[in-house]
């Protein structure tokens, strides 16, 4: 899956500057082409490259629970607080 991303990325990032290659000649078609690889990097690439990073990880320990917002308060803390306590 690795491999296939950095692939696909490389694509649409080829094709963006061969779209300005292109529109150095004709104007619409360079726009189309930049366009459409964009499109393709926003609709295609980043919903796997997201699917790809989130595999196996859970939401709610990146979200601002009761739970970890207590963790951060105990992590925050000077030491002297924490001996009174």
């Amino acid at each position: 899956m690795k491999w296939f991303l950095r692939l696909l990325f490389v694509g649409v990032i080829g094709n963006i500057i061969i779209g300005y290659v292109i529109r150095q000649d004709d104007m619409a078609l360079g726009e189309k082409w930049i366009g459409l690889s964009v499109a393709a990097g926003f609709f295609i690439y980043m919903p796997i490259f997201l699917v790809h990073r989130w595999k196996g990880k859970q939401l709610k320990d990146y979200t601002l629970s009761p739970e970890n917002l207590k963790k951060m308060k105990e992590t925050l803390e000077p030491e002297k607080r924490r001996k009174k306590s």
